[in-house]
């Protein structure tokens, strides 16, 4: 017989699979979660397919309930929904978000789940982790009422930290994209989106998403004086220029790293990273349903990353490419 348990891993720098084993046994203080659905970041899990981790920070950038270790073989991820089939009485039967992978099973700690607020579907809550990314810049960029905030980068986490940043009533929230698909899908989202040669500058806080060498001198470019641009961006192994010259002491800019590893250090003495994490699934409202784009089950995964990393075509319109079990 073939065992229940369904499990994607990555064997080697672009080759993956998914394996079928025995479902896995929760301790003491664990609860036994059946997967409804799960989600592909495809900015870091792509880097991690194609074996682009650092071995520095190997330990430093596992997922929090990774399977294996990086670079490989790992199951990595970290957005899923399921509902718990085993653990508390009073926690049957109820959907919780974890930070897991693409699995069809998930072990953790009680701690580590959160319930998925009622009404809210389950693909939408898929986006916890993803707003969890976005409140913490919020919190390190020190953005407030009045604000002139840009996104640099309609990308998935761009689009999701926009729709939280619009909730502080920004003087002014210019998304700025290349692609003019992607600022077709951020204007459908009621944003202002323009292309880099457009963004309006003397911006308090700059939050920077696009991964890439232009799109970072563009947001020092379009910061204000003694403004901040938020690193948001994962390189990996790769090693971007960074234009510190010109005008960036000049003017007093200020370029801040932000990892959800740690809560941002203007909150850290005041919140948890569970009460950050709570914080961000209660924050998605039906605005952010608009942006699950696309589905496929769990067997085609391997080929559908493959695409990702390899930069297919259609997977250029995907923001939240959802997986199903």
């Amino acid at each position: 017989m073939t065992p229940p348990g369904r499990e994607f891993w990555i064997e080697a720098p672009g080759s993956a699979r998914v394996r079928h084993t025995a479902l896995p046994e929760p301790g003491p203080e664990e609860m036994l979660i059946e997967t409804e659905c799960s989600a592909i970041s495809p900015g870091t899990e792509t880097l991690v397919y194609r074996g682009e981790v650092p071995e520095a920070v190997a330990d430093l950038m596992a997922a929090p309930q990774q399977l294996g270790e990086l670079p490989c073989p790992v199951s990595h991820g970290y957005l899923n929904v399921g509902t718990v089939i085993r653990g508390p009485q009073e926690l049957l039967g109820q959907r919780v978000f974890t930070l897991s992978g693409h699995r069809s099973h998930v072990v953790a700690a009680a701690r580590d789940c959160h319930l998925v607020p009622e009404g809210m579907s389950s693909e939408r809550a898929l986006l916890a982790g993803i707003a969890e990314v976005g409140l913490n810049a919020v919190w390190e960029s020190r953005s407030s009422l009045g604000d002139r905030i840009a996104v640099v980068g309609a990308g998935l986490v761009g689009l999701v930290t926009a729709l939280l940043v619009q909730r502080l009533t920004p003087s002014r929230l210019q998304v700025v994209e290349v692609d003019s698909g992607r600022r077709a899908i951020a204007e459908q989202l009621g944003l202002d989106a323009v292309g880099p040669e457009k963004a309006q500058g003397d911006n308090d806080a700059v939050l920077h998403t696009s991964a890439s060498e232009p799109g970072l001198a563009r947001a020092l470019e379009i910061t204000g004086d003694d403004g901040v641009v938020v690193e948001m961006s994962w390189y990996g192994a790769q090693q971007p220029r960074v234009p510190l010259g010109a005008d960036f002491h000049a003017r007093r800019l200020s370029l801040v790293s932000t990892q959800v590893g740690q809560v941002a250090a203007p909150k850290r003495l005041r919140r948890t990273r569970r009460e950050r994490l709570t914080a961000a699934l209660n924050l998605l409202d039906e605005r952010f349903d608009a942006l699950v784009t696309g589905h496929s089950p769990l067997e085609q995964l391997p080929a559908v990353m493959e695409d990702f990393a390899c930069g297919k075509v259609w997977t250029r319109d995907e923001i939240l490419h959802v997986v199903t079990y």
